[in-house]
């Protein structure tokens, strides 16, 4: 595929509470464009309030694609999530929309818009084998036996991400090789569209009481009855996605495992830590530009219209 057909995608990223779905939706009605999530938890019906999913006025406004995908006992792995990805992409091209994919997980959006690594077959009886002994042992015992046979695949994968760290052990038991060597040979180098990717970042502790703010507004807004709502439909919490931060902290509590106070204080501290974790990961692509909310409101818009008119067929879609 030559230059001249592969889509242009603005892509937006930055750690969670930075800002990233008021800036899109922003540039999105400018350009009359559409907006791709790159949420992984966005992805699941009735995860609303925790994930900070976009409203139903910005998404009156805006026309978002990967927003309640399916339910949350259905986890929807990256290969799948690409795969509907690319497919809204190219939709939303064919119909000469400006494309703006917009998240915060970074593995998505690298498999996204670089390619996957499928690696070996599953094994359905070491999958369950290694599962059990997640359950039995808890998800740190797994973790530690991947730090002993791939330490860099342990140092990017968090020891509560059972499904991921289940898959890492399996491609070394399977195939004798490391998961990491064969991401180092596989490098998602075959970028499958022109991306310009603008980062959202600020100062670290105006960050950290952003994300504090919102986890208190979540609770204003009902992510508690929404959690409860959610234990009443009989899901695992223990299993992704629910088991992600927020969610598994409000429903230890609604369970009577610990104080409200406690999980508030928790949820909010992963949360920071996540933050963290994004930021490592994004820092490592070159590719990206950097910007404050502030720096981003005046040059965003200017730099994602340039880029996606240059010498495109359908720019006379872009006003």
């Amino acid at each position: 595929m030559n230059s001249l057909e592969q889509p242009r995608v603005a892509v937006i990223v930055g750690p969670t509470g930075v800002g990233k779905s008021a800036l899109a939706v922003a540039i999105a009605e400018h350009l009359r464009g559409e907006i791709v999530n790159a949420d992984s938890r966005q992805l699941y019906i009735g995860m609303d309030i925790g994930t900070a999913k976009p409203t139903a006025e910005q998404r009156a406004r805006v026309p978002h694609h990967l927003l309640d995908v399916c339910a949350p006992d259905q986890p929807l792995d990256v290969a799948k999530f690409a795969a509907l990805g690319r497919r809204a992409i190219e939709d939303i091209a064919a119909r000469c929309r400006p494309v703006i994919v917009c998240g915060g997980s970074g593995l998505y959006l690298k498999v996204l818009l670089r390619g996957v690594f499928l690696g070996p077959a599953a094994s359905p009886e070491l999958r369950r084998e290694l599962l059990k002994q997640s359950a039995q042992h808890g998800p740190q015992y797994l973790h530690q036996r991947l730090r002993a046979v791939d330490p860099q695949s342990a140092q990017r994968i968090a020891p509560r991400d059972v499904v991921r760290v289940v898959r890492a052990l399996e491609v070394f038991y399977l195939t004798g090789t490391p998961l990491s060597v064969y991401h180092q040979h596989h490098g998602f180098s075959q970028a499958r569209y022109e991306t310009l990717m603008l980062g959202l970042t600020m100062e670290r502790e105006r960050l950290y009481a952003r994300i504090d703010r919102r986890f208190d507004a979540a609770l204003a807004s009902g992510f508690l009855d929404e959690v409860r709502a959610l234990l009443a439909q009989g899901y695992d919490f223990g299993r992704p996605p629910l088991s992600t931060i927020g969610y598994r902290h409000l429903a230890a509590y609604l369970r009577g495992e610990m104080a409200l106070e406690q999980a508030v204080a928790l949820a909010k501290r992963d949360t920071r830590r996540f933050a963290k974790r994004q930021l490592t990961w994004f820092r490592r692509d070159g590719q990206i530009r950097w910007m404050t909310p502030e720096q981003a409101q005046e040059r965003a818009l200017e730099m994602f219209s340039r880029f996606l008119r240059a010498d495109r067929p359908c720019s006379v879609a872009i006003s």
